[in-house]
């Protein structure tokens, strides 16, 4: 996953016609730690499409006005729009993420 580091960047890549996917994290977060022992096959199997992660932290505002209020979260965008938003409480194992991923993409 290519880490997205300035506002710029960020709304920059949202902006594209491809749908790309943005995992919002924080470096203190014990559930962030636990999806990246899993989410690598899921990378593999979606990897037709760009993977991005956001540290909320050092990008409050992009996690503000995506109403991201928990970490781990995965966004789904395509051309400015957010189309799907995996909250925290719902991304605990590889089967949600793969379930919230075949029904939003």
């Amino acid at each position: 996953m290519e880490a997205i580091r300035q506002y710029d960047d960020y709304k920059e890549k949202i902006q594209g016609d491809d749908k790309i996917i943005i995992k919002f994290f924080a470096d203190w977060c014990p559930d962030c730690t636990r999806m990246n022992m899993f989410i690598d096959p899921i990378l593999e199997e979606y990897n037709h499409l760009d993977w991005y992660e956001l540290n909320r932290d050092e990008l409050p505002e992009a996690a503000d006005e995506n109403d991201v209020m928990g970490i781990p979260s995965l966004l789904i965008f395509q051309n400015g729009e957010k189309l799907g938003h995996l909250h925290s409480a719902d991304a605990k194992s590889p089967e949600s993420v793969k379930n919230f991923l075949q029904n939003n993409l």
